[in-house]
């Protein structure tokens, strides 16, 4: 079972790395990825130095280029394909057919994997991904139960990765444009859901607005942690409900947290669990590769035997977004 690590910048790699990773996962600085913040992700020469780092350690790195190209601006998603096969990558994580077939003709011996960004949640879909581009692994959504991932397992031969810990979206991936109503900008189509130009801050005595496109998301009082604005996670006013408070309409803010899934997804079958978090620090990246990587070998040593540590749990609660986690589709009971 392998550990897939995020990397938004070049520190972050290596802390990944250096904290057990098997490979990281990383975007150029374009709207080829769905990770497009200010500040992150990497450049062509940056991109090179951090392969080379990965891979005098014998770790890998995968190029993500998975949001939709867009009309008349085709070119830009063909270079990222490139530029991600000339600085070495060891594989792709595509989500567009376009981008596939180009990636696919292209550069024929680079590994493509599908992204959770396609929605592939069947075996039929990953079998059409298979046999159409040559994938070789998928990376299923967050919308999937532990039933429903065995099952995907058990009826197709396509390796599959799957999320084990990160920030959590109540969308199906790949189908969401809920921030573009209020920015003309979504995540599958531009890499970001509350792009930097969009946010504003502000302070009045006690409490601290978060507005999105001079939209009020969210108020928070004294002591009260505030997260990135982002419309789904917002509180609001809705007539009828909660008593006429804000509240979170849509989604609170949580972490997916499935450590104590781990022995089932590896009795599934699983063959790589991802940690999500390009946008967070390198110290954030270091400390959940470190927990994930001691309960993986933990796992892999006396899978009869394993156990979640306490320490472990403790120091993914104190890094959740929130501070508070959940396993999110994982867990139905009436499944």
């Amino acid at each position: 079972m392998e550990l897939v690590c995020p990397a938004g910048n070049f520190p972050s790699l290596r802390a990944a790395v250096d904290a057990g990773a098997d490979a990281v996962y990383i975007g150029f600085r374009d709207e080829t990825n769905a990770r497009r913040f200010p500040g992150l992700n990497f450049d062509p020469e940056t991109a090179r130095r951090g392969v080379a780092y990965a891979h005098e350690r014998g770790r890998r790195v995968f190029a993500a280029i998975n949001t939709y190209a867009q009309a008349g601006r085709w070119p830009e998603w063909e270079a990222a394909v490139d530029t991600a096969a000339a600085v070495g990558v060891d594989a792709l994580i595509v989500a567009d057919v376009a981008v596939l077939d180009h990636a696919r003709r292209r550069h024929p011996d680079l590994p493509l994997h599908l992204s959770v960004q396609a929605s592939a949640t069947n075996p039929a879909a990953l079998r059409y991904y298979r046999e159409r581009f040559g994938v070789r692994r998928a990376v299923l959504p967050r919308v999937l139960s532990l039933a429903q991932i065995r099952r995907v397992a058990g009826e197709g031969d396509l390796p599959l990765e799957v999320f084990g810990f990160g920030g959590l979206c109540i969308m199906a991936e790949g189908r969401c444009h809920l921030s573009s109503y209020l920015t003309g900008e979504s995540p599958n189509r531009n890499g970001i859901c509350s792009p930097a130009w969009a946010v504003r801050w502000s302070q009045t005595d006690d409490t601290v607005e978060a507005r999105l496109n001079d939209v009020l998301i969210d108020r928070y009082g004294p002591g009260e942690q505030a997260g990135y604005p982002t419309l789904c996670k917002g509180r609001f006013r809705v007539p009828g409900h909660a008593g006429g408070r804000a509240f979170h309409a849509l989604e609170e803010p949580t972490s997916l947290n499935s450590l104590a899934c781990l022995p089932e997804l590896h009795a599934a079958g699983v063959a790589a669990v991802k940690i999500e978090g390009r946008q967070r620090s390198p110290a954030y990246v270091a400390r959940v590769t470190a927990v994930w990587r001691r309960a993986i070998d933990h796992l892999l040593a006396a899978p009869a035997r394993f156990a979640v540590s306490g320490e472990w749990q403790r120091t993914l609660a104190g890094l959740s977004e929130g501070t508070q986690t959940t396993l999110g589709a994982y867990h139905r009971s009436w499944q």
